[in-house]
């Protein structure tokens, strides 16, 4: 969905954005260009959805040269499949975006450091996706964030509910601590209800622990346009994750749309709410305080007033809008940096501080040519 907004916010400014990208089913849009299926893969304590296949390489091979593009955004660049093959090919300048904290085997990949140094530009989302890829790769990163569509959420048409309503968005994991929302109900009041959207690997398990749980309605996979519903008609949002989150944009969406959260205290989401008051922040795993704060905000309206607010305000900096102009600037200096020395493409350089002799190379290179055009 971050990618999709980007490129819709791109389109707007004037420039001509397309995604390349593994797609179950037809394009969600239009300028969306599908390289076929993905697979499912275990990563970072959750699953990314990738396509490493023979079939989803010549696909991206063939739409990258067709397109001619003059720059090329990857996100998660060391991601098997359309990613790494779009860095194997380099046929444009390249801005590589990380999005991922806490740890990933796929950095330990042989070969994923050569990679990187195929980047004229790179970025991550926050400073712990920052330190991950420096400490796994080396290099320089320009700290960046997530964007969102600010007027959806601010247009879109609530939920109507009767009474409180938390709501959970977030796949069924034991990383996005669901468990310890579902714990925390014990300690709640009888008269509300929590909405659960997304499922996952959890799902089955939790529905049989808590099925005598009449305030619990499992949604199940849900439309975009539902779920930016159900956020902006619950009383509050709570994000329960334990560990492992480099950004919180489903915070930003719920103070885009004017709603409380209530969040566990990770580095990642201290990204969005830097000084507590745009939400209500608990220990993660701690069901008690979680309870605590979720009836903190269901029973006191200034409260929930005051960080809907300042959530609102906090918001407003993260817009897909001024996302996107920070990534034209990022995209104009790739260019910048491959035109001023088209040959080493801003990343020769960086394998010769790792002790590779390109220079020798790219000599041996300057000579085959000046002898075939004699």
């Amino acid at each position: 969905m971050q990618v999709l907004a980007l490129a819709r916010a791109l389109n707007q400014m004037g420039h001509k954005a397309r995604v390349m990208g593994p797609c179950d089913g037809a394009p969600p849009e239009n300028g969306v260009t599908p390289l076929g299926a993905s697979i499912p893969t275990f990563a970072n304590g959750s699953v990314a959805p990738i396509a490493p296949d023979l079939a989803c390489t010549l696909r991206t091979i063939r739409a990258l040269r067709e397109e001619e593009f003059d720059v090329i955004h990857i996100h998660e660049p060391i991601c098997p499949g359309p990613c790494q093959t779009a860095l194997f090919l380099r046929n444009a300048p390249i801005v590589g975006t990380w999005h991922a904290a806490g740890g990933s085997k796929a950095y330990m990949t042989p070969g994923v450091k050569w990679l990187a140094t195929r980047m004229n530009i790179r970025a991550a989302v926050s400073q712990d996706a920052r330190d991950m890829a420096h400490q796994a790769l080396g290099g320089e990163y320009e700290v960046v964030f997530n964007g969102i569509e600010i007027d959806k959420f601010v247009s879109a048409t609530a939920y109507e509910t009767d009474r409180p309503t938390i709501a959970y968005v977030g796949r069924h994991e034991p990383r996005k601590g669901l468990e310890t929302l579902l714990e925390a109900l014990s300690q709640m009041p009888s008269d509300l209800t929590l909405w659960v959207m997304s499922e996952g690997p959890q799902t089955p398990e939790l529905q049989k622990k808590y099925e005598a749980e009449s305030r619990i309605e499992w949604l199940g996979a849900i439309s975009e346009e539902e779920k930016v519903g159900r956020i902006k008609g619950a009383d509050v949002l709570c994000v329960p994750s334990l560990h492992g989150e480099s950004f919180g944009i489903v915070l930003l969406e719920a103070m885009a749309a004017g709603t409380p959260v209530v969040a566990s205290d990770l580095p990642g989401y201290r990204n969005v709410a830097v000084t507590g008051d745009e939400a209500c922040l608990v220990p993660p795993g701690d069901a008690q305080a979680l309870a605590v704060g979720l009836n903190q905000v269901i029973s006191d309206p200034s409260f929930a007033r005051e960080l809907a607010s300042n959530g609102f305000r906090r918001a407003e900096q993260f817009s897909i809008g001024r996302l996107a102009e920070l990534y034209v600037g990022l995209y104009e200096q790739a260019i910048e940096i491959e035109a001023a020395d088209p040959d080493r493409g801003g990343w020769r350089g960086e394998l010769g501080r790792m002790g590779w002799p390109f220079a020798l190379a790219s000599k041996s290179r300057s000579a085959q040519r000046e002898a075939s055009s004699g």
